[in-house]
């Protein structure tokens, strides 16, 4: 999968906005791997948006990387996300929307439930990877 290479016509100011975007994004993908009310995959995805606008290294990077590589290649392969994934991704932002329920202060229960949601509407509406 050869990289998009960011416009060298693009001032270095905003190349660097983009790198800094990718690098927030991927951070809070990987915070979500162990705080499950974050989804990882969009963040993932997201970042390697940011990267490709930003710097090529750090998309090659992310392209080549053994956990998010394949995820990456794989959306812009297909654009399609695979069924175990989303089912993971599903029941984890269900089970922190349940326990953040029982934590927050009684008028935030509900934003959790309802981010969590949103995000899951958006996952299934994508396609799904046929498993080889």
């Amino acid at each position: 999968m050869q990289p998009t290479h960011p416009d060298p016509t693009r001032p270095r100011w905003q190349r660097w906005l983009w790198l800094v975007a990718g690098g927030v994004c991927l951070l809070t993908g990987i915070v979500g791997i162990v705080l499950p009310l974050l989804p990882t995959t969009p963040f993932v995805l997201l970042a390697a948006f940011c990267f490709s606008r930003g710097s090529a290294r750090y998309e090659q990077w992310l392209l080549m990387h053994p956990r998010f590589g394949p995820l990456v290649r794989d959306w812009r392969a297909n654009r399609a996300v695979p069924l175990r994934a989303k089912q993971a991704a599903t029941t984890m932002m269900a089970l922190s929307s349940v326990a953040a329920w029982w934590v927050l202060p009684p008028h935030l229960r509900w934003i959790p439930g309802v981010c969590c949601t949103a995000v899951a509407i958006w996952l299934w509406s994508l396609p799904t990877r046929s498993t080889p």
